[in-house]
């Protein structure tokens, strides 16, 4: 990148918290040391702020998990088909309210939205600590994903509301990567906490779980609210000519973002455009295969479980390798996504094809070494599509006006989503330890991933008048 000032046709920039304003009557003009300096900035208050926030959220989300094979299940007089039923009403609510929610933080601050949803549903979550039947449960988890379902919606938003097309899968990255660990972290720390503290002050290992995790979602939610950003427009963390620099980046980078005082396109036509946009549509039924297929992380210590390792402690252990794995894959593919960042639907492709090999390979082998092993190398295909697909559609969708990639971002994020709630049923209890109904769904789906990434990369290509490569 060259020191050679930009410039770009600029509109009045003002700051929403003070009376102070940026005439820009000319040309913004800064250097390429400028910018570097600001994406800097953007990143220390962003990505780790919002990857102990995404860390948290998952645990919470995922650590009914974790509580199921520590004795929940038995406590509650759990069956098979009542522990599917609470993993699917928090996909319910989680869904349905997706849209909204982003509806809503567009036109609000991240900064005060994003961690009061945190702190209530961090609430909700200790409360499971006090359970005592699968009604409670159940109602628990409709509410958890009430105000859990604005949360990933929101960072989507607001990372490609700050970073340029090129700049995206990096951060994305980040993001997932805090997904991630949390199932390796989830398993270590339930672990401990189910096998130290079962019986302290009375209490069940599970139900310690809740509480810590739990609590820890209340306090970093409270800690966030000073350190997040807002919106270029109007974050308070930075500078007035920070800010102007910010908008004007973003739109020589082709991604639309408003200036303060720009009028705002009105919520249902935004939502229709959205919902009626064929890239929408595209990244919706691709997403679902992704989301779909890893419905297998709720199941892991249980397929664990299932393969072999009969110690419960030992089975939540045994799912950290994992997440290992997967990190690392996420992280060279993510690092890489952005230079090559008009092939992205081809990188996706092709870790979906080696997750559905490996699905394949599962159905057919019943060696627990082998399938153990082959469970560690499927997650990582499936973690690492993840997360260029997010990338993929936020930097797709950046040409959109904000309030229609904030709907149309909620809506991949929400209908993907809603794979989870027959994912919930591809594992049950009497088809352990071989599973082959759960695997073959999964390669079924992972086939037609395929087919959707290739097509996406295709007609993308042609709209933009770019060949095949």
């Amino acid at each position: 990148m060259s020191s050679t000032p930009h410039s770009l046709e600029a509109a009045d920039v003002k700051d929403m918290d003070t009376t102070k304003q940026i005439e820009v009557t000319g040309e913004l003009t800064w250097t390429a040391e400028e910018e570097k300096k600001l994406v800097r900035k953007i990143d220390l208050f962003l990505l780790p702020t919002i990857w102990l926030m995404y860390l948290l959220s998952y645990m919470d989300r995922t650590n009914i998990g974790n509580a199921k094979i520590a004795g929940m299940a038995t406590d509650l007089k759990l069956t098979s088909n009542q522990y599917s039923i609470s993993l699917i009403v928090f996909f319910v609510t989680y869904v349905v309210f997706e849209p909204p929610s982003n509806m809503l933080l567009v036109r609000l601050k991240p900064s005060l939205y994003l961690p009061v949803i945190m702190t209530i549903w961090g609430g909700l979550t200790c409360c499971m600590a006090a359970i005592h039947d699968f009604k409670h449960l159940v109602a628990l988890r409709i509410l958890v994903g009430v105000f859990e379902s604005g949360f990933a919606p929101g960072i989507l938003l607001i990372i490609s509301s700050w970073y340029k097309r090129d700049e995206q899968s990096k951060r994305f990255g980040v993001y997932m990567s805090a997904a991630i660990l949390s199932g390796a972290f989830g398993g270590l720390l339930a672990g401990a906490i189910t096998g130290g503290m079962d019986g302290t002050a009375g209490l069940r290992g599970w139900r310690w779980l809740f509480i810590i995790e739990g609590g820890a979602t209340i306090i970093w939610a409270i800690a966030s609210s000073f350190i997040l950003l807002d919106f270029p427009a109007n974050t308070a963390r930075l500078t007035e000519r920070e800010r102007a620099i910010a908008i004007a980046r973003l739109r020589e980078g082709g991604v639309q973002t408003h200036a303060t005082g720009e009028e705002r396109m009105g919520k249902w036509r935004s939502f229709r455009l959205a919902i009626f946009d064929w890239r929408t549509i595209g990244f919706v039924l691709g997403y679902m295969v992704i989301v779909g297929s890893s419905t297998l992380s709720y199941f892991y210590p249980t397929l664990v479980n299932g393969l072999g390792y009969t110690s419960t402690v030992q089975a939540q252990y045994m799912t950290v390798p994992i997440y290992a794995v997967a990190f690392v894959c996420t992280a060279v593919t993510t690092y890489f996504a952005d230079s090559i960042s008009n092939h992205r639907g081809l990188v996706i492709a092709c870790w979906l094809c080696f997750s559905l090999i490996t699905s394949i390979l599962v159905c057919t082998i019943y060696n627990f070494t082998a399938r153990y092993a082959l469970l560690v190398l499927m997650a990582a295909g499936l973690w690492a599509s993840n997360a260029v697909a997010l990338s993929y559609a936020s930097a797709t969708f950046g040409s959109m006006q904000p309030e229609v990639r904030a709907i149309a971002l909620a809506l991949v994020n929400a209908l993907g989503n809603l794979a989870q709630i027959y994912g919930a049923y591809l594992f049950p209890a009497d088809d352990k330890p071989k599973y082959l109904m759960g695997f073959g769904v999964i390669s079924a789906m992972l086939g037609f991933g395929c087919i959707v990434y290739i097509f996406m990369h295709v007609a993308l290509r042609r709209k933009e008048g770019l060949g095949f490569w």
